[in-house]
């Protein structure tokens, strides 16, 4: 089942798609958002004010360090990854995350355009709370060149259909 994005408007902003509630969701299936692009200003405006270390504010201190050039956060990556998320999978509740791990194997560079793939691993239904359930996604945030930059795997509070 596919949950295709549909056309942005003059503000970038994606137009909404139909809400989604846990039975809506089958495992396997994946949500493809749209792109991402970053910059070099927006990851040190976002470093100097949430992550002020040398190899995200500071393109010339970044050389002689372990990253070996300006990257993004990893929080600056999440952080765009839960946008495209937003957009890409509309859980009619919203994203309510009751845990998650993460992992960044390489870094955000500038001029990387950024979009994530998620896929359901698993859905299960309280058995105390017939209403609701939790569903794990496992997302791949990616790169222009399809490199992965982020991993995380997250248990996320889903709804049933309201009656």
């Amino acid at each position: 089942m596919a949950n295709d994005i549909k056309a942005r408007d003059s503000a970038d902003q994606v137009a909404p798609l139909r809400p989604l509630y846990l039975e809506d969701l089958a495992v396997g299936q994946e949500f493809t958002s749209r792109s991402y692009p970053l910059d070099e200003a927006a990851i040190i405006a976002f470093a100097r004010q949430y992550d002020p270390q040398p190899f995200h504010i500071d393109p010339e201190a970044a050389k002689d360090t372990f990253f070996q050039g300006l990257a993004a956060s990893g929080w600056q990556t999440m952080a765009i990854t839960m946008r495209l998320l937003t957009e890409s999978l509309p859980i009619g509740s919203g994203l309510i995350g009751a845990g998650a791990e993460i992992g960044w194997p390489q870094p955000t560079r500038p001029g990387d355009a950024l979009h994530t793939v998620a896929r359901v691993l698993e859905i299960t239904p309280s058995r105390s709370k017939p209403d609701r359930g939790f569903v794990t996604v496992h997302t791949q945030t990616l790169n222009q060149r399809g490199e992965v930059l982020q991993n995380v795997t997250t248990r996320i509070l889903t709804f049933r259909r309201p009656a």
